[in-house]
């Protein structure tokens, strides 16, 4: 890799440091046009990587990628749009990768229609970012596991039941690495994307400033009609369309 490259490449990494926390490294912003249905929408785009186990000296961490086998595990990434790091009013949405619903379309949840949803808010907004979270897959436990549950849901097993038959908690879900990188692309308040109330502790854990949330609902259908009564009866989530903080 010559100079020319590694300095237009450094001037794209940020290294975040936080105490007795394995560094992380902050890709971007990469501009990524994309299609809201009839509408063509630009996008900032940003990678994150844990980098325990690799080096935090940027020129270091770029030689030790193409042996690090990063294909096989999981990155996670933020879609930004507006001025997010300045807007008075900016909408967040940490959104678990869903395989089935996300990229196939499933109606056996309703991710893929909150993800889509959600960055149509955030541009009629003017100002967000969601952050799309790996190693989330059925609420932390794996895409092969996460087979295996709908398995005992097609046997009349709820989504907890099914998780919990498998050996895993109901939601094992971290949100501390997003967390980390919002702290590092805004420090003013956010107004959270989310029926999970999960997603507004840990972000008050972390002192994160939250103006509001705002409740996402929709696409409800016989197929996942149970799954969505599960969510509220057994995980509290949220139906309230706005709640003040």
């Amino acid at each position: 890799m010559n100079d020319n490259i590694l300095k237009l490449l450094d001037e794209k990494i940020e290294i975040i440091h936080e105490h007795e926390k394995p560094n992380m490294a902050v890709v971007g912003p990469v501009n990524l046009p994309v299609q809201l249905d009839e509408q063509e929408v630009l996008f900032n785009w940003y990678t994150w990587l844990n980098l325990d186990g690799l080096p935090s000296e940027k020129n270091s961490l770029l030689a030790s990628l193409p042996k690090a086998d990063l294909a096989s595990s999981q990155q996670s990434s933020v879609l930004v749009y507006g001025d997010f790091a300045h807007a008075d009013n900016a909408l967040i949405r940490f959104h678990s990768i869903c395989h089935t619903g996300d990229i196939f379309g499933s109606k056996k949840c309703d991710c893929g229609y909150q993800l889509r949803q959600s960055m149509k808010m955030i541009v009629e907004n003017g100002s967000g970012a969601i952050f799309y979270i790996a190693n989330h897959e059925g609420r932390g436990i794996g895409l092969f596991s996460k087979s295996l549950a709908y398995i005992l849901q097609q046997e009349g097993f709820d989504t907890v039941e099914a998780n919990e038959q498998l050996g895993f908690k109901d939601d094992s879900r971290s949100y501390e690495e997003a967390i980390r990188v919002l702290k590092s692309l805004r420090n003013k308040p956010v107004s959270l994307i989310t029926n999970n109330p999960n997603k507004l502790a840990s972000l008050r854990n972390y002192d994160i400033d939250i103006t509001s949330h705002i409740s996402l609902w929709g696409d409800v259908s016989v197929y996942n009609e149970r799954y969505l009564q599960t969510k509220v009866e057994k995980s509290g989530h949220i139906q309230k369309l706005k709640v003040p903080m």
